[in-house]
């Protein structure tokens, strides 16, 4: 599996750290269902020449997520997803993991003393243009 099927993405303007952002992209495929047990990830090196970051960033993420269990490692062979993880958490499960994400972003909405409707409709033009470019690139 090269790391451009993987598609990780970093944002290099965030203050969450690469390797959190890393580790954060990872739980939520494994909570959706986009990755599953024994799927294999790309290595280190795929990883970091892909993203244009230094290796022991990519170490640090795939080290905090084989602690957690999300990822198990074989001596000589790519890690994998831990075996536990064989179907997408419930809807509920998924949404409880995207709250800090949008309670940080309604922390914003007021501090920019933007309207919720505002918000809402921007929102809704991110999610809906997120869906046009993932069909589009998919064709």
């Amino acid at each position: 599996m090269s790391a451009d099927s993987f598609f990780f993405q970093i944002n290099t303007g965030s203050t969450e750290p690469i390797y959190r952002q890393l580790v954060e992209q990872v739980r939520r495929r494994v909570a959706s269902g986009q990755l599953v047990a024994g799927q294999e990830i790309p290595s280190v090196r795929e990883v970091a020449q892909a993203l244009a970051v230094h290796p022991m960033t990519i170490s640090k993420a795939y080290s905090l997520l084989e602690a957690e269990g999300l990822l198990e490692r074989r001596r000589g062979l790519a890690m994998r997803v831990a075996a536990q993880h064989s179907k997408a958490q419930p809807a509920l499960d998924r949404l409880e993991l995207l709250r800090p994400t949008l309670e940080r972003a309604a922390a914003e909405v007021h501090q920019l003393e933007v309207s919720t409707r505002q918000a809402l409709q921007l929102f809704d033009q991110i999610l809906n243009q997120d869906l046009i470019q993932e069909k589009g690139g998919a064709a």
